[in-house]
């Protein structure tokens, strides 16, 4: 009997042992399982992540692409505004010079009369009045008058006031500076 007895001991801790290594088999293979799905979860997720990573750096790399583009734009235009405003003040300033001469004034005058017919009148500035005077002396028909306001060149009226021709150097100025822009901005553009 205690051979018997021994044998069912023996037998049953076998059979405790084999459950056992069974047991801690299946909860090492579970266990194993569960830690290759959270590897797998988290190789997924950190793919993800540096996937999104790229892409803003992409995005944020393309935005500041642009963003120095619109800068050198704004910079060349700066540039090309600052460069048109110079060169209006320096034609201004040399038309105003030349208008302010009572020869070249009086010479522009006599030219611009010729090409009109009928009567008017011309308002000069004080320093240009009697040059123009005499430049026209050959057409009677136009009256040259006194106007303080104008700092240099001359005014034609025609048809009682109605037309008007505008021979400031303001005036002047601004329409040479008109025909300047675009050879100006060709320049800037090629540079």
């Amino acid at each position: 009997m205690a051979e018997e007895l021994q044998s069912l001991i023996e037998k049953i801790n076998r059979d405790g042992v084999e459950k056992a290594a069974a047991e801690a088999e299946r909860i090492v293979a579970a266990a194993k399982e569960q830690a290759a799905a959270t590897v797998k979860a988290a190789k997924e997720q950190a793919e993800k992540s540096a996937a999104s990573a790229k892409e803003e750096a992409a995005l944020a790399t393309e935005r500041a692409k642009e963003t120095l583009r619109q800068a050198a734009r704004d910079a060349v235009i700066s540039v090309q505004e600052a460069v048109q405003k110079l060169l209006e003040r320096l034609l201004a300033a040399d038309v105003e010079a030349a208008l302010a001469t009572p020869e070249t004034a009086a010479a522009v005058a006599g030219d611009a009369v010729k090409q009109l017919s009928g009567t008017g009148e011309i308002s000069a500035a004080p320093k240009l009045v009697e040059a123009i005077r005499a430049q026209l002396a050959a057409k009677p028909s136009f009256t040259v008058v006194l106007d303080d306001t104008l700092g240099s060149g001359f005014t034609v009226k025609q048809d009682g006031g109605r037309v008007e021709h505008d021979f400031t150097g303001k005036t002047v100025a601004a329409e040479l500076a008109k025909r300047l822009r675009p050879d100006l901005a060709a320049l800037m553009t090629e540079a």
